[in-house]
């Protein structure tokens, strides 16, 4: 049964758009923030990075379609976009964001460790790891969509355990802060981080086994493994002012 629509209601009077999704995945990879670019391989910004994303199909959600898409233009696996938790950022609504059209993105994000390499697939040229750094100027508006994702990004942190997911079992605190200092471009104080991780209840456990040599002439570094909460209480709040 077709719905009808309401009285008075003209859907002509309204002019279309499109609505796109856009997504930036992060990884931290030899110590370096990393987020996941495709080379577009039409027009518009062919030839320029950018992050992946597409069009929403007619039937099609859009957390749906962030998950095709970046199958489609990456090569990951069905089964490794499946696996991600994609938590949707903002929408971006400006008018003139796209020159093709009036398009609507939503765009999302994610902070995830041991991706394997991309390939680029279906309207994109290429698709590899990119040091935020390092980056460039991206397609349409995605610089702003990348600075918004990596705050984001930064403040889970700030109030997740999500970082002990980026170091190796079992790890060193001084390993713990880095993942840390990589995200948010901060030099942290290391005795301060170090009282702040041990005071926060379920965020790390001693793990077993001989304490790790680091180097130096300290003496070796415990070990931990990841605790039971999944949320900090108190925050780890980042610095203010100190930058890397």
């Amino acid at each position: 049964m077709s719905a009808v629509a309401p009285e008075g209601y003209d859907p002509h009077a309204f002019e279309p758009f499109a609505v796109t999704v856009d997504l930036a995945v992060f990884t931290v990879r030899d110590s370096r923030l990393h987020v996941l670019l495709v080379e577009r391989g039409e027009d518009p910004y062919k030839g320029h990075w950018a992050l992946p994303g597409g069009f929403v199909l007619p039937r099609e959600s859009a957390g749906s379609a962030a998950r095709r898409e970046l199958a489609e233009e990456t090569g990951l696996s069905g089964d490794t976009v499946a696996g991600l938790h994609l938590e949707q950022l903002r929408t971006y609504s400006d008018p003139d964001r796209d020159p093709r059209m009036r398009v609507v993105s939503v765009a999302y994000t994610a902070l995830v460790p041991d991706l394997p390499e991309p390939r680029g697939g279906g309207d994109a040229a290429g698709a590899r790891w990119w040091d935020t750094a390092r980056t460039g100027p991206l397609a349409f508006d995605h610089d702003h969509i990348l600075t918004d994702a990596r705050d984001r990004i930064g403040a889970k942190l700030e109030y997740t355990c999500l970082a002990t997911a980026f170091c190796p079992p079992p790890f060193t605190l001084g390993e713990l802060q880095q993942v840390y200092e990589t995200v948010w471009g901060v030099e942290l104080d290391r005795p301060n981080f170090r009282r702040k991780v041990l005071a926060t209840p379920g965020f790390v456990r001693p793990a077993e086994g001989a304490p790790r040599r680091t180097g130096g002439r300290g003496k070796p570094a415990a070990l931990y493994r990841a605790g039971d909460a999944t949320a900090l209480h108190p925050p780890l709040l980042r610095p203010e002012g100190r930058q890397a």
